[in-house]
């Protein structure tokens, strides 16, 4: 197992500090948000990109994936969420990172029409991805929470640039267990991303082990794999800012997971 942290759970943090603590704290790699309001985002020009990227190969630390905000099967026109994509596609490929993140976004359209948004459009970015080296994953979110709901996207698109990102909180709390889950997704998933949380219906982000996601069986197939296998922390401190601190809890949460491994 290779270990991430997302840094969501640390808003604003510069990117100096950010290699600092993943260093400090025996991490392999970072999960970067990709948004306007932190230090890494689309609109950022080159050589504000090199820095980024000359930062983390310094520390030996890997940048994992930009994780962005187009959401995918969302309703209307395809143009601005291609625009969107690609956009990350070209900062991830310009950081050095493997994957970006997306999210489904169907909303309450009806899900063969927003399945086939969803898929048609990742079809076409997945063109430009396998261009640049970069894999799209789709997070288990919103409205296609389950590993059953978002196999039917990454399955109808049948690239291997396009795959899945298993936040393991949304399916468990929308009842599927995690065992079916993995079984769905493993064809097309390229990550895990953990968190652990009191309950289904309080998602207010505690230590890993400290709540009741069942994070050993999530990681239990995972761990079965072959070849390199990342587990992200996404501690969504950004959402929920009475939250205890991030930096303090990292390397315990690495011990945690790798007892789990």
């Amino acid at each position: 197992m290779k270990y991430a942290f997302s840094t969501l759970g640390v808003p604003g943090m510069p990117v100096p500090d950010v290699v600092r603590l993943a260093a400090e704290s025996g991490y392999h790699g970072v999960e970067l948000r990709a948004h306007p309001e932190e230090p890494v985002h689309p609109g950022l020009v080159g050589h504000e990109r090199r820095a980024v990227a000359e930062e983390f190969a310094r520390a030996g630390v890997e940048i994992l994936t930009v994780a962005g905000y187009a959401r995918v099967a969302e309703a209307g026109d395809d143009e601005p969420v291609y625009e969107e994509l690609h956009r990350l596609l070209y900062l991830a490929a310009d950081l050095g990172a493997p994957y970006v993140r997306v999210f489904p976004g169907g909303g309450d359209q009806d899900p063969a029409e927003a399945d086939a948004t969803a898929a048609r459009r990742l079809g076409a970015a997945a063109e430009i991805a396998a261009d640049l080296g970069v894999r799209i994953l789709v997070e288990t979110h919103d409205s296609h929470r389950t590993g059953a709901d978002l196999a039917r996207i990454v399955g109808a698109v049948g690239h291997k640039h396009v795959g899945a990102l298993w936040d393991v909180l949304h399916p468990w709390a929308a009842g599927e267990a995690p065992a079916a889950t993995h079984a769905v997704l493993a064809p097309y998933l390229g990550y895990v991303q953990v968190k652990d949380v009191a309950s289904a219906q309080d998602g207010t982000p505690l230590p890993l082990g400290a709540g009741a996601v069942p994070l050993a069986e999530c990681l239990a197939p995972v761990g079965d794999g072959d070849g390199e296998q990342w587990v992200c922390w996404e501690y969504e401190k950004r959402w929920y800012p009475a939250a205890a601190d991030l930096p303090p809890l990292l390397a315990a949460g690495r011990e945690h997971l790798a007892r789990l491994a």
